[in-house]
């Protein structure tokens, strides 16, 4: 079932009930990612649209931008450099738990973190200087680092 599709609502579920953590599989994307932030007026540049994940985000506030490092160009800097970990999904909308269950043990382990949701899953980065330690964080919490060929031919189109 994808994200946008509605699935049954779990009744009876109490306040407070204790919350059972997901073991989740995830995929380390190819590229290092840059996060800038830009003017809310400014124009979407062409190099945050090239790459296999980009995201481009406006408010009132700011022009948010996530893409592969690589496409940056030399005026436009990115205070760190980030890993993109790409959770297994689709997950339905009425599935709750699933970032913060993911999230949750690199949070209590200080490890800083940039989350973007799409329709169907979950992107999580964590700044290269920290990717050794959130790698493992992650494998001890039950997650499940996957590889291979067929993310990329089959996910990606590459």
């Amino acid at each position: 079932m994808k994200r946008g599709q509605d699935a049954p609502a779990t009744a009876g579920r109490e306040a407070g009930a204790t919350r059972m953590a997901l073991k989740l599989k995830f995929w380390l994307t190819r590229s290092n990612y840059g996060i800038v932030r830009l003017a809310p007026e400014a124009a979407v540049p062409e190099w945050a649209l090239q790459g296999e994940f980009t995201s481009v985000t406006r408010t009132r506030e700011e022009l948010s931008i996530v893409c592969p490092i690589e496409n940056l160009p030399r005026e436009v800097n990115s205070p760190h450099r980030w890993i993109c970990l790409k959770l297994d999904g689709p997950f339905p909308f009425s599935q709750t738990g699933v970032l913060l269950s993911f999230i949750e043990p690199l949070s209590k382990n200080g490890i800083p973190i940039f989350a973007v949701s799409t329709f169907d899953t979950d992107y999580v980065f964590i700044q290269e200087e920290w990717s050794g330690a959130g790698l493992d964080f992650l494998r001890r919490a039950g997650h499940e680092l996957q590889s291979g060929e067929e993310f990329w031919s089959k996910d990606i189109g590459f």
